[in-house]
């Protein structure tokens, strides 16, 4: 049987090996304490090492979860090694590392962005901020912030006070040394995912992530409450202009930049009268969107993975399912503000419901899974459509038990209005 490895611990992680989990035998570093059911659990954090272990172990393909190890090079590693990895390059991973990179990267290649300015000068940032004709304004941290870097300032004043906490280090230490504000684009949001192999590329369906904590898109930006895919907001005309107008050109660019782009290419997308412009690129899988776009695949998943490491994804056909996925997280009780103390998991009989748990901050103490804190689980239910899937997961959702456990009840409400319509 194949051997994959998959880098990584969250939610994410979880649901790639969980649809892997019948075509190879798993291995998974670190992982979290429900992904030792169906595969093992290494604690090798040192890339020089696992490499080893892979190599040891005869490890056909490695999947690389978390934006972190891709910035740190572990693919760079991994090749050096003669190893399959799926993932981007050091540099090509520059396109999430640094955003001020990715602004550069998009207005050099006229891929469709919001005007901005990057900068490390207050001074400079303010002048930017009083030219802008409307609020509210966008301000960046360049640096990776655990998704938690974007400020949507309501006003002038807000923003330039952000500015300052940024640069000073206050807000996000050396990852806020360097700002990009820009103009807010007022329309919705998607992401979209596509599969690349550093010159071919397969688009998967749109997805529609809720980053606020609070029902209504109210309360702080957190890593994501829920998600679903795919979304009714998207139509064939608007999937040909992101391969056009982005994908390509970014494939394209990368290649100019001697850096060809191979691994997930997350295209986060501000759709403004049917317009695609790109708010942010992420140089892997979204989390909770990987949770439902795995459960849609309807080829041979590690095929769609091992292609791509290997530069070969026009030999295969990737098909979906004609389903929706709908992922509602259940979060822990202080999330996002801060730890939360461990709380049993319970979890009532699943056997009518059509979906799955996909588990992210968890342990296993005495072959008991236990909350650890921050996004505990996803709840992903399946359906024909949006409102059907939707149902199942929070049928899910009400039959999780953990003290604290927080969650949204409004995933998909765009969706729903969409088709009510």
């Amino acid at each position: 049987m194949k051997k994959v490895l998959i880098v990584g611990s969250g939610g994410r992680e979880y649901s790639i090996g969980y649809f892997l989990k019948d075509e190879a035998k798993i291995y998974y570093a670190p992982g979290n304490g429900a992904t030792e059911e169906f595969a093992t659990n290494i604690d090798i954090k040192d890339f020089e090492e696992l490499a080893e272990f892979a190599k040891k172990e005869g490890i056909n393909l490695t999947i690389v979860g978390p934006e972190q190890p891709l910035v740190d090079g572990i693919v760079d590693v991994f090749k050096k090694h003669n190893l399959t990895i799926f993932g981007p390059s050091k540099e090509a991973a520059k396109l999430e590392g640094s955003k001020v990179y990715m602004k550069n990267f998009l207005k050099k290649y006229n891929i469709p962005t919001a005007k901005y300015i990057e900068t490390s000068n207050k001074d400079e940032a303010f002048e930017f901020i009083d030219k802008m004709e409307k609020t509210p304004i966008v301000v960046k941290a360049d640096g990776l912030c655990a998704g938690k870097g974007v400020i949507i300032a309501e006003s002038r004043d807000e923003a330039k006070k952000t500015v300052e906490e940024m640069l000073s280090g206050k807000a996000f230490g050396e990852a806020g040394k360097k700002v990009i504000v820009e103009e807010f684009l007022d329309g919705y949001e998607l992401s979209m995912f596509a599969i690349c192999d550093g010159e071919d590329f397969v688009l998967l369906p749109a997805a529609q992530d809720h980053k606020r904590l609070l029902d209504g898109d109210k309360g702080p930006n957190t890593g994501g409450m829920g998600a679903y895919a795919p979304t009714p907001l998207v139509n064939e005309e608007l999937y040909e202009k992101v391969k056009t107008r982005i994908i390509k050109p970014t494939l394209k660019g990368m290649q100019k930049e001697n850096a060809p782009f191979e691994g997930v290419l997350f295209i986060g997308l501000m759709i403004v009268d049917n317009e695609p412009y790109v708010l942010e690129y992420n140089v892997r899988f979204g989390d909770p969107e990987c949770e439902e776009l795995m459960a849609l695949i309807d080829s041979s998943l590690y095929d769609m993975f091992y292609n791509a490491a290997t530069k070969n994804l026009d030999k295969i056909e990737v098909k979906i399912k004609p389903i929706t996925a709908v992922g509602v997280v259940c979060a822990s009780k202080n999330y996002p503000y801060g730890s939360s103390e461990s709380a049993e998991i319970k979890i009532d009989d699943l056997s009518d419901c059509n979906g799955y748990i996909a588990y992210a901050g968890v342990k296993k103490i005495d072959n008991k899974l236990y909350a650890t804190g921050g996004r505990v689980l996803v709840c992903v239910g399946f359906g024909k459509n949006v409102k059907e899937a939707r149902d199942e997961a929070y049928k899910i959702v009400d039959r999780v038990h953990f003290d604290g456990k927080k969650y949204r009840k409004d995933i998909a409400y765009q969706a729903l209005k969409e088709m009510e319509n």
